[in-house]
């Protein structure tokens, strides 16, 4: 079955950098897309980062620029590069998959919760001001 773990939370100070891992087993890595989500305490599970099978990318308007999503196929290892971190970062991040090139109606859905199946238990971030 698919398992998705996350590593790499902690806790950083303001401006400070983060590189969060997401290694899957239980299916053909490179034939997923994938994304990367978090959740704040009172608040509803937002899209962060999304890449399809081909490697396009996307990425939420709260961390362009300061986010990179990234994989490895041979690894079967999402990565989450998180660099100027602030303290509204602060959430708990997790990854997520699904098969297949892309979701239906494009790369702006690979931030939807509701295109992808498969998810992990997440990562705690948490960044001091």
């Amino acid at each position: 079955q698919v398992q998705l773990v996350e590593s790499g939370g902690g806790s950083v100070q303001a401006g400070g950098s983060l590189r969060l891992s997401c290694a899957g087993s239980g299916y053909t890595f490179s034939s997923y897309y994938m994304g990367w989500f978090r959740q704040a305490p009172g608040r509803e599970r937002e899209g962060v980062a999304g890449i399809d099978r081909d490697g396009l990318r996307t990425y939420a308007d709260s961390v362009k620029g300061r986010f990179t999503i990234s994989k490895d196929n041979a690894k079967s290892t999402l990565y989450l590069q998180m660099s100027s971190l602030k303290p509204e970062d602060t959430a708990m991040y997790y990854c997520a998959a699904d098969v297949g090139r892309r979701p239906a109606g494009g790369i702006s859905n690979l931030l939807r919760r509701y295109a992808y199946n498969y998810w992990g238990q997440g990562t705690q971030v948490t960044v001091s001001s």
